[in-house]
């Protein structure tokens, strides 16, 4: 065993979360690990006589910009994630999980309120970049309806919803939040996207300079390690792995976006279009992946991970230095590689672990199956386009029938069962068997145009129940 005071929290998190050989292996014991995942998953059954218990508690993770193989239990050969492979062994993987859109803010209001983003103005953002722009506090979200059926609720990192003082998620049905309200920040200074000072505690600043990660991770294991007395949601939203390509490690790089923060470059300096590469975010993967363990080591000491349902995704598809293959395409756009994110729930108390799901589920089907499981009901008055999936993970049901739709400025797609209809920025239409080609790759439409026609039309359909976007 190597001494402990010489290793990172990083280094320390992978060791005992997957045992120092699972930690000090290189790619091709990734790539085992990933076959010998794959070798012992059985398709998806729900369990036989399952009985409704006491209601679960719910910790639903965000990664931030994490494209669909970045794990090695999706086939990542150079990523090492042990807690997040054990947690797929422990549960269900879903390999037709998306995103709610193809960036940040879109998907986390279609998350938040179970609907399309296009259905409300602060949804039109790709991503929210401006004061002006914001979640409308008096819309119902998963939160305020949970919270009126006796949770408890906390969100912990990026919101990324607006910002004060006119937007907050206490001001939309988190009893707490600790983290950051804008899209990105510099790791250690906080310094976010509107140039300032970006880490805040409810409606307060709180001053932390130390690494991110290891700030959020501590918040969360404090929370779930609490002794409750009610059930709880926590939104655990990392910001790792979005740039700036930053790791606990790299306090002297992140000095030197800070100072060009504050002189005004903003948005270039966050970017960090100068720096990062694939061994910089294998590294920021892993840490994320170590700090997953910890929060889960955490619930486990408290007695509560029986109970707890725990889901973890992705907001978006991944950026620069992602791996997503064979997928085409990335965050901001709606080819599989935009939206096509990594999805794991595991809920011991209900369901089987050593499991796969092929079924197409996105953002707003998680929300209407926390609502359902914690016993709360729609608002009526803002019905969910998203559909439970409560029937399908605990009485084996059939997932609904229905058309997963987006909307991005200047891409559109539908899915119905393995078909997808896509338009590309220059405003041709493809069409794609995903089960036969997930690289979107051959393009069908001209063999099959009655087809195209009834995908297109059904996406005008729901298109014309949206907001428009500005023309801006």
């Amino acid at each position: 065993m190597p001494d402990i005071s010489r290793v990172s929290r990083r280094a320390f998190g992978g060791l005992v979360g997957g045992g120092a050989l699972t930690a000090v292996a290189g790619p091709a014991a990734a790539a085992s690990s990933a076959a010998a995942l794959d070798a012992a998953e059985r398709p998806f059954r729900a369990r036989s006589g399952y009985r409704p218990g006491r209601r679960p508690n719910f910790l639903f993770i965000l990664g931030d910009d994490m494209g669909w193989a970045d794990l090695s239990c999706y086939g990542a050969p150079h990523i090492r994630t042990p807690n997040l492979d054990r947690l797929t062994r422990q549960g269900v993987r879903f390999t037709d999980a998306y995103s709610g859109s193809a960036t940040c803010s879109p998907t986390r209001f279609s998350l938040y309120t179970g609907r399309y983003p296009g259905r409300t103005k602060g949804g039109l953002a790709e991503p929210i970049g401006s004061r002006t722009q914001g979640l409308d506090p008096h819309h119902p979200t998963v939160a305020s309806l949970l919270k009126r059926a006796g949770y408890a609720t906390a969100l912990i990192g990026k919101w990324h919803c607006g910002w004060l003082p006119d937007y907050s998620p206490t001001k939309s049905g988190w009893d707490e939040f600790f983290g950051n309200f804008g899209g990105a920040l510099e790791y250690f200074s906080k310094l976010g996207q509107l140039g300032d000072y970006d880490l805040y505690e409810g409606d307060a600043t709180y001053k932390d300079l130390r690494y991110y990660t290891t700030v959020l991770t501590e918040r969360a294991v404090d929370y779930v390690g609490r002794r409750h007395d009610r059930p709880w949601l926590l939104n655990l939203n990392f910001t790792t792995p979005h740039w700036p390509w930053l790791t606990e490690d790299d306090e002297e790089t992140a000095a030197g976006i800070a100072a060009k923060i504050r002189a005004g470059n903003v948005l270039g300096a966050l970017q960090h279009t100068d720096g990062g590469s694939v061994e910089k975010y294998r590294e920021m993967v892993e840490d994320l992946d170590a700090s997953i363990g910890e929060v889960l080591a955490a619930l486990r000491r408290s007695g509560q991970e029986e109970n707890t349902v725990v889901v973890f995704a992705s907001d978006n598809g991944g950026e620069r230095f992602s791996y997503q293959w064979p997928l085409s395409g990335g965050k901001s756009e709606l080819l599989e590689g935009g939206i096509r994110v990594p999805t794991v729930l595991r809920w011991p108390a209900a369901v089987d672990g050593h499991q796969v799901s092929h079924e197409p589920v996105y953002s707003p089907d998680w929300t209407a199956t926390l609502l359902e499981l914690g016993g709360a009901r729609p608002d009526p008055k803002y019905p969910l386009d998203g559909h439970s999936l409560a029937g399908y993970l605990l009485r084996g049901e059939d997932v609904p029938q229905r058309d997963l739709f987006w909307r991005v400025r200047g891409n559109r797609a539908l899915r119905r069962g393995g078909w997808k209809y896509y338009q590309d920025a220059q405003g041709k239409d493809h069409l794609y068997d995903l089960a036969a080609d997930a690289r979107e790759q051959a393009d069908l439409a001209a063999d099959r145009p009655a087809l195209l026609a009834e995908l297109k039309s059904a996406w005008e359909r729901i298109d014309g129940e949206l907001l428009p976007y500005s023309a801006a």
